[in-house]
């Protein structure tokens, strides 16, 4: 993404501060604005056209700037604010800066940041998703398995430079309860390789007690009335109204959220083919129950301003399955802006089972359908 650099001095910046003579500074200001119409077949039994924003992209501004402190090293910062276009609420709960905010020390092994920051599945696993890519509402459902891009708060997380192609990283999330360092904590470990043509990685993240805007609601993530043998939503048989009882801001208690993933890309001229296996299993209330998503898909450059994109994703959780295909195109009119199209189906089959919301943008439909269309502009600065 190209950025507008605004080249300041720290020292100007920090009222009182002292510049060493061999410092190079600078503050770079950013931001993506994503915003477009979409359609949606059957949301809670009605289908539905709608003003959506922060969509297959979140919309944000940022700043992030780097100090070189000699000798190798330097230090680094990142503050980024994520907010609604249509309304201009704030973003990640209400958080001031919910999508980053870190700092820093770098040097040429790589760099130990501390602060709210993306896990590995986004560093390493996104871009080998299609679908998502194409259309976030085709992404993984619910984004369980954490594609849709998430953070871990409280985090300290070393990423290493790349070393012939190979980068490695961890991190760990204090949970802040007093006499435990499992409750409410996390961690993310991932190991990537990019040569020329191919692309791999594996990711591992476990979060324990996930709770907050990470909390999990399986109805309207997943679409099931029971979950881990625990009722989670309830039909009014007379009207066909769903009751779910773990909405948003009242999570579903579970012990431990792990996901495993693997994913892949080859590039054949032209054409980019990509793929991926995740596995998110959740324990609680003494069983466990896992989703596996597998995904194939491919992006084709059709021109250099035009971008096709296809995907197909299995889903299974049980002896409850769910189907999804995605398509999208891109056109770019420059580096900085873009015009989208994208149209995304998914279909269900098992007991007890609505279709979910797709993504996790839209509700859960009243039946085991749903499909989504979108046309959308996106501008980075």
């Amino acid at each position: 993404m190209t950025t507008k650099h605004l080249k300041i001095g720290i020292g100007a910046m920090l009222i009182g501060a002292s510049a060493c003579s061999h410092a190079q500074s600078s503050v770079d200001l950013y931001g993506l604005i994503d915003a477009g119409i979409t359609y949606v077949s059957n949301q809670g039994g009605q289908s539905l056209v709608k003003f959506a924003d922060g969509i297959n992209f979140g919309n944000r501004v940022g700043f992030m700037g780097t100090e070189d402190l000699g000798g190798g090293y330097k230090a680094v910062f990142k503050l980024e604010n994520g907010f609604s276009l249509g309304t201009g609420a704030l973003g990640q709960g209400g958080a001031m800066f919910g999508r980053q905010a870190y700092v820093g020390l770098g040097n040429a092994y790589g760099t130990l940041t501390l602060g709210n920051q993306y896990d590995f599945v986004f560093d390493y696993m996104t871009e080998f998703s299609a679908t998502g890519y194409a259309f976030a509402t085709g992404g993984h459902m619910g984004d369980v398995d954490r594609q849709g891009g998430d953070r871990l708060n409280n985090a300290v997380k070393f990423s290493s430079n790349s070393f012939g192609g190979l980068r490695f990283g961890a991190m760990y999330s204090f949970g802040g309860v007093a006499g435990s360092l499992h409750e409410n904590s996390a961690f993310s470990a991932g190991l990537r390789y990019d040569g020329d043509k191919l692309s791999m990685a594996a990711v591992y993240t476990q979060l324990n007690n996930p709770h907050g805007i990470a909390g999990l609601d399986p109805y309207n993530q997943l679409g099931v009335f029971t979950f881990l043998n625990q009722t989670v939503a309830v039909r009014n048989p007379a009207t066909g109204a769903v009751t779910d009882l773990y909405p948003y801001g009242n999570a579903f208690p579970v012990d431990r959220q792990s996901m495993t993933e693997l994913g892949a890309s080859y590039k054949l001229g032209k054409l980019t083919v990509t793929g991926n296996i995740t596995a998110t299993q959740f324990k609680g209330y003494g069983t466990s129950e896992t989703l596996w998503v597998y995904e194939v898909g491919g992006l084709y450059s059709v021109t250099p301003e035009l971008l096709g994109i296809v995907g197909y994703q299995y889903e299974k959780m049980d002896n409850v399955h769910w189907n999804q295909p995605t398509v999208g195109l891109y056109y770019f009119l420059s580096k900085r802006t873009s015009f989208y199209a994208a149209a995304s189906y998914l279909f269900a089959s098992g007991p007890l089972v609505a279709t979910q919301g797709q993504g996790f943008f839209n509700d859960p439909s009243s039946n085991h359908e749903q499909a989504s269309a979108r046309i959308g502009i996106i501008h980075k600065f």
